[in-house]
């Protein structure tokens, strides 16, 4: 486990405490634990004995150790056991947290969404010290809506249910091929269900194993060429499996990932020619039933270039493919200049995600730490930058072929300032810029925020420029027409965030961005090694906006780089 999960299961268990009445100074042994390895600046791998951490003692010390060896807390599994599991599910709820959580447990035997409901439609909440007629009321008002699941899921959510359900399908033997399709292919940012195309010699034999997958709740339909199920995770999700022969899997797959007007636009194609598409191949004028080997092949059919699934919306995708296409690819990309370190709220040492990056083929990275505006993300103070700045200078001292970039993350604050002044900026290889707080503020304000930024001749770029979490949140009011316009007059880039929660901005922007001249960077914001990964999903979404690799900034060499940012 990453320094992130180890604090993340501390937490935890402190809630669990706070839920079951523990004394408070067994809850805060716990936080306080978990505050000392946020604060640390090694990673776990470079902690040899945590119980010499001040704030944490024997007992906090012997979990994170537990932790450290099995993935598991035997304490946490414990709690889990004797705290009603409803009651965790509640602490979403706005004004709700462990304590008063605690207090409708014990006085009032809330165990659960349904008993909360009751006992305020019955007037008993209001009573209780520290609630009241006001707080009452607010929180039958949210519980209307909550726990439904979502008419569509954010493709953050379902990326660890395709993850599963991939590993599963690939252990079932008589399984030839597969892909998923649909609407996670095309990668959309929401999905409202599943699809998946399997190419098998046996479908009935298949179709029987599909239906004892993991997590499976219900059978929806069950036949040897398709198989619907609903599965539970965290909500109940809709999958259907289509099975056709090995011979029709190409044009089953470009049939079932669609979109509707994609397929359509493909009709119209096949029908000028006098034939027909569907799933299993494509009909001649004379009868005969054609098929591929691949998507790419059944594209050339129709003297088409192969068009990624991202960009199959059925808009222009057959007029520019019949050229071919210069988009952006994950091979070109050079590096990562967004990502943080256990110096702020990362769980790996720069060291650790300089060599993860490595691993990845790239030249460089930029290590962008918070700046002091967010303590909750232990932002760094300028004597801090500079320390880390000393650090960064050793580590590259060490290294061949591949540099380490100073940088920051500084916050645009909501008076329109920036965290930090022109001379410790200048000081700083790469500077990022991004709003984090006064999300509220109206247009005008968060524009002179951003504006402000953007006319500091030190900002390089300016980070998840919208703000939005998809399905959490839309992000603050911010005019994007006109941000595109001032980051040409200033020649400042603007981030495609990677992070799956984010991947913003989003295509729409991406393509008005590059029309204007403006330059991109397409970056990960890694807090722990393994979301470098995450840069895929980037590349997607780049791809999505028409993006080409020239647009890019981390697809420059290391030289041509740092000439752009003029460090040499």
């Amino acid at each position: 486990m990453n320094k992130k999960e180890i604090v993340k299961a501390l937490e935890t268990i402190a809630i669990y405490l706070e839920l079951k009445g523990e004394n408070s100074f067994k809850i805060s042994a716990y936080r306080k634990a978990a505050r000392a390895l946020e604060e640390d600046l090694r990673s776990m791998n470079q902690i040899e004995h945590v119980e010499d951490l001040p704030g944490i003692g024997k007992g906090t010390a012997s979990v994170i150790n537990e932790l450290l060896e099995t993935g598991q807390s035997s304490l946490l599994e414990e709690l889990k056991k004797e705290v009603p599991t409803g009651l965790i599910p509640l602490l979403k709820l706005p004004g709700l947290g462990g304590k008063k959580l605690a207090k409708l447990y014990e006085q009032l035997n809330i165990i659960d969404a349904k008993s909360l409901q009751k006992a305020c439609e019955e007037n008993r909440i209001q009573h209780l010290p520290g609630f009241g007629k006001k707080s009452e009321e607010k929180i039958l008002s949210v519980l209307k809506d909550f726990g439904k699941s979502p008419d569509r899921f954010p493709i953050a959510m379902v990326i660890p249910i395709v993850a599963d359900i991939e590993q599963q399908l690939a252990s079932i033997k008589e399984i030839d091929r597969f892909a998923v399709a649909g609407s996670y292919r095309r990668f959309s940012e929401t999905v409202k269900d599943l699809d998946f195309v399997i190419a098998t010699k046996k479908p009935e034999v298949a179709a029987e194993k599909l239906l004892k997958l993991k997590h499976v709740s219900d059978v929806i339909a069950n036949g040897e060429t398709k198989v619907s199920v609903e599965l539970i995770y965290e909500y109940p999700i809709g999958v259907d499996f289509r099975l056709v022969e090995p011979h029709a899997y190409a044009t089953a797959l470009h049939h079932f990932t669609g979109s509707q007007n994609h397929n359509i636009l493909m009709r119209q194609l096949a029908k000028k020619r006098g034939e027909k598409i569907s799933e299993y191949g494509i009909e001649t004028e004379n009868g005969e039933l054609i098929t591929f080997e691949s998507e790419e092949e059944f594209f050339n059919h129709f003297q088409l270039h192969d068009i990624p699934p991202e960009l199959r919306i059925g808009e222009k995708e057959t007029e520019r493919f019949k050229e071919d296409v210069d988009l952006i690819s994950i091979e070109d990309i050079k590096g990562d200049l967004h990502m943080h370190s256990t110096w702020s709220d990362g769980a790996n040492t720069i060291e650790e995600m300089a060599l993860a990056a490595m691993e990845k083929g790239y030249e460089y990275i930029a290590i962008t730490d918070h700046s002091q505006f967010l303590k909750v993300a232990n932002g760094l103070t300028p004597d801090q930058i500079k320390q880390q700045r000393e650090e960064i200078k050793r580590l590259n001292s060490s290294f061949s072929n591949f540099a380490i970039l100073t940088g920051v993350e500084m916050d645009i604050l909501p008076d329109g300032t920036l965290d930090f002044d022109d001379a410790l900026l200048e000081e700083i290889d790469f500077v990022i810029a991004s709003i984090h707080s006064s999300f509220s503020q109206n247009r005008d304000k968060i524009m002179q925020r951003l504006i402000h930024a953007l006319n500091n001749v030190h900002v390089d770029l300016i980070a998840h420029p919208t703000g939005r979490l998809i399905g959490r949140r839309s992000g603050y009011d911010v005019d994007l027409d006109m941000l595109i316009d001032v980051a040409k007059e200033t020649k400042t880039a603007l981030e495609l965030n990677s992070n799956p929660n984010r991947l913003d901005l989003a295509p729409k922007w991406l393509e008005k961005a590059q029309n204007k001249g403006v330059k991109l960077v397409i970056n990960t914001d890694a807090h722990h090694e393994l979301m470098l990964e995450h840069m895929k999903y980037g590349i997607a979404t780049a791809r999505k906006g028409w993006v080409k690799s020239e647009t890019v900034l981390n697809t420059y060499s290391i030289g041509e780089l740092r000439k752009h940012l003029n460090l040499d």
